[in-house]
């Protein structure tokens, strides 16, 4: 008995450690997305390129990354959760060393995008793995990791990537940025061997020309929205869109069409047998749009229209992100108990609250100088973030059977990864276009971009009141005949 109680010491020991492994996997992915987005239009202003390159840098990982999830989650079911990880993990890092090596707009654009690719592949594995290696209690206390680390990340990611650009250490300004992956990779696969090799008992087949539908129709729409200063929604841009909705409608056939044939296809179609979970795919989409598109129009702002540095734009970024920590830890640990899914609307409201507060300040401000209300405005904005995110998660899924979690959980967060990419292309395209191209607007950007701004959250407001019917929607009664999965939230 003591020699067995011994050699399970570093057997416990080393699931804990395989734990961290895949959390800072996870933490990478978040950082790498949003310290990029504080740091994009110092990037454009050093490589060149036109404004419309600054939402690219985003939406070129965001895209691939919400089109493959689900993709990537068949792979490790067919060939290991483990081999794959680190596949993806590897991609990543060589990845993100080509974007801190690149000369070019189009060339860090390209590797954005694999880098995006590559993370599709880490991030479906790790729920599987942590189910592998841990049982009962332990893997409540192990998935309960999850969401700490996470937020942190999330939290942190804005002032990291503006510290770090603003240091410009070595002279490399903010390539930095992207070299910070390589250690946390080279620590990731150090420890991937403590990793235990999972994969499905009956793996699905993978559907390769429902992804290259999903992914060409997707990309016909976002690419004209973000390109929009240029083309003015010219003939090309309304034909691409309406290309774009057609290849769509024909994936939402294909996915049918192999789920009556007994294939598996992408999306569960059973999902889609209640209103409830529709609804929730459209609340997730429009409010991460608003979440990352508002991020993106206050760091725009401050560089573009105030000449402030990027660390200036990075702090500014802070009480939205504190907010976001003390209202998520406010809502899983006490409001979320006792009110359920009323909180989410309580958020939602915060929101609303914080933007309109937002437009306000842009209203009065003086278009020279740093607007210092807008921190509150922020910080209530960021309170409403972490009010809805936690009860939605949780009522989106109480809506599901238990056979369709896994399903459910990937298409919830791959939509959200796509309302990131939205919300670059639309509230991003809205201010740019307010300040570009103007003569007069380059010599003197102050009045300009305050009015785009106003402009961008205006179009939030509008947003987030669609978001508010979605979720609306989502929380009504599921219909009798679906039989849903019952949650306290």
């Amino acid at each position: 008995m003591r020699e067995d109680a011994v050699l399970a010491v570093p057997v416990h020991r080393g699931r804990w450690i395989a734990l961290g492994t895949l959390l800072a996997a996870e933490a990478m992915n978040v950082l790498d997305a949003t310290v990029v987005q504080v740091a994009a239009p110092v990037v454009a202003a050093d490589l060149g390129g036109a404004p419309a390159d600054i939402q690219w840098f985003s939406a070129a990982y965001t895209l691939p990354f919400a089109l493959l999830l689900i993709t990537g989650g068949r792979l490790g079911d067919v060939f290991g959760r483990r081999r794959v990880f680190v596949v993806g993990v590897v991609g990543f890092a060589l990845a993100s060393l080509v974007c801190a090596l690149v000369g070019g707009t189009g060339a860090l654009i390209a590797a954005r995008a694999v880098q995006g690719g590559a993370a599709a592949l880490v991030i479906p594995q790790t729920f599987g793995l942590i189910k592998a290696m841990f049982t009962g209690p332990a893997l409540a206390r192990a998935l309960g990791w999850n969401g700490p680390v996470v937020g942190l990340a999330s939290v942190c990611g804005p002032v990291l990537g503006a510290v770090l650009t603003h240091a410009d250490l070595f002279g490399l300004s903010w390539r930095v940025v992207f070299l910070v992956n390589l250690p946390l990779a080279a620590a990731v696969l150090a420890t991937a061997h403590l990793l235990r090799e999972d994969r499905s008992a009956t793996p699905p087949r993978l559907d390769l020309p429902g992804t290259a539908l999903a992914v060409l129709g997707t990309g016909l729409v976002v690419h004209p929205l973000i390109q929009g200063d240029s083309v003015r929604f010219s003939i090309g841009g309304a034909a691409e869109l309406v290309a774009g909705i057609a290849v769509l409608v024909g994936f939402g056939l294909h996915q049918r069409n192999r789920a009556r044939l007994g294939r598996s296809p992408l999306v569960e179609p059973s999902l889609f047998g209640d209103r409830g979970f529709p609804a929730a795919l459209v609340t997730s989409t429009l409010f991460f749009a608003v979440m990352n598109g508002l991020m993106l129009v206050v760091v725009l702002h401050v560089q573009l229209g105030l000449g402030a540095g990027v660390l200036t734009s990075g702090l500014t970024l802070l009480p939205w992100s504190g907010g976001l920590a003390v209202a998520s830890w406010l809502a899983g640990t006490h409001l979320v108990p006792r009110h359920g899914s009323r909180v989410l609307f309580a958020g939602l409201a915060a929101l609303l609250a914080g933007t309109l507060a937002a437009i306000a300040v842009y209203h009065r401000a003086d278009p020279h100088a740093y607007p210092w209300p807008l921190l509150g405005a922020l910080a209530v904005g960021g309170a409403g973030l972490g009010l809805f995110t936690v009860p939605f998660f949780i009522t989106a899924l109480s809506r599901v059977r238990p056979a369709e979690t896994g399903s459910a959980a990937g298409l919830l967060n791959a939509v959200q990864q796509l309302g990131a990419t939205l919300g670059v292309a639309l509230l991003g395209t809205t201010f740019l276009h307010g300040v570009a191209g103007d003569p007069a607007a380059e010599a003197n950007p102050g009045p300009a971009a305050l009015t785009a701004a106003q402009h961008a959250c205006w179009l939030a407001v509008g947003l987030l009141v669609a978001t508010t019917a979605a979720a609306i929607a989502m929380t009504r009664p599921a219909r009798a005949t679906r039989a849903p999965h019952v949650s306290s939230a």
